[in-house]
């Protein structure tokens, strides 16, 4: 099973340490990085994935996400 993240943020420091955190929790990065500009800040996306054994290693909100479209 496959993990899917995508983070979203202002391009600074603590969108970087949300990304080097997944990365270093057994993430990968997955595609370019998206970025774009609101008028004001630069916003910076960035997907990761992760294979994980079984449904055990999901997070919580995201398991409940996926039986809720079940």
């Amino acid at each position: 099973m496959k993990i899917y993240r995508y983070f979203t943020g202002k391009d600074d420091v603590h969108f970087c340490a949300r990304v080097t955190k997944a990365l270093n929790d057994g993430y990968e990065l997955y595609g370019a990085p998206t970025m774009t500009f609101n008028g004001t800040d630069v916003i910076v996306g960035q997907v990761v994935i992760k294979d994980v054994a079984d449904e055990s290693e999901v997070p919580q909100g995201l398991k409940a996400a996926m039986d809720a479209q079940a």
